[in-house]
């Protein structure tokens, strides 16, 4: 910086200014264009996607492995209780359809190196890509938990608390009236169960739901350098 200075004079006061001159030149975009902005839109774009399916994955592990061992006690209730697993698997798509937003919204460089993207899309798209995954991998540990306990719970419900060749053996009995008034009675508390057991997995789906919708909102944020 260059400097000059300059006296003048004000009812019997000598005021000095000091003028200073900045020789640093700025090219205009360049401070809110950076080359490396984009490194931000494909690091949110990346773990959104990494995070959603990773929730995905742990939430089918938890619950894929409730679903066998309810499998062995009540066999006829794996087909019903497959609903957790599904739920998880629907997380990963949420993941990827922000993934693909993104990515799509990140520009390339032109030839001699600039680039329209700006730091405030970076921000904004890394902010979306860990608003979605992270609330995915919250909504895959919830579904795996619940849905581990609640259809192993519903196999030991419908089933009286028997093995399944437990109960096959003892079908052949005198008492088939009994049975039978024990085995609806079982059904019936099974069903509430389950009700009660859909409703948690719902709004444990909403809550990806939710990072997914914000996500959406966020990647319309955009500010691009002429």
């Amino acid at each position: 910086p260059q400097s000059r200075s300059k006296r003048v004079g004000r009812e019997g006061l000598l005021l000095e200014v000091v003028c200073v001159s900045n020789m640093t030149t700025v090219a205009a975009g360049m401070d809110s264009c950076p080359d490396w902005a984009p490194a931000f839109g494909y690091i949110g774009a990346g773990s959104c996607m990494i995070l959603a399916n990773f929730g995905s994955a742990w939430g089918t592990w938890k619950a894929g492995l409730g679903v066998c061992k309810m499998g062995i006690d009540y066999p006829k209730g794996v087909i019903k209780n497959i609903v957790p697993i599904v739920m998880a698997g629907v997380l990963g798509i949420y993941g990827l359809i922000v993934a693909v937003i993104l990515t799509q919204a990140i520009r390339p460089p032109a030839a001699d190196g600039t680039t329209s993207y700006s730091m405030y899309n970076g921000y904004a798209h890394m902010a979306a890509g860990l608003c979605c995954g992270i609330s995915c991998l919250a909504a895959g540990g919830t579904i795996g938990v619940i849905g581990d306990a609640g259809v192993q719970g519903f196999g030991l419900k419908a089933s009286g608390g028997k093995r399944a060749w437990a109960s096959e053996g003892d079908a052949g009995g005198d008492d088939v009236g009994m049975g039978g008034n024990t085995e609806a009675m079982n059904a019936e508390g099974a069903n509430k169960l389950y009700v009660g057991l859909l409703i948690m997995l719902i709004f444990s789906e909403a809550l990806a739901l939710y990072g997914l919708i914000v996500a959406l909102i966020l990647s319309q944020h955009t500010y691009v350098c002429e």
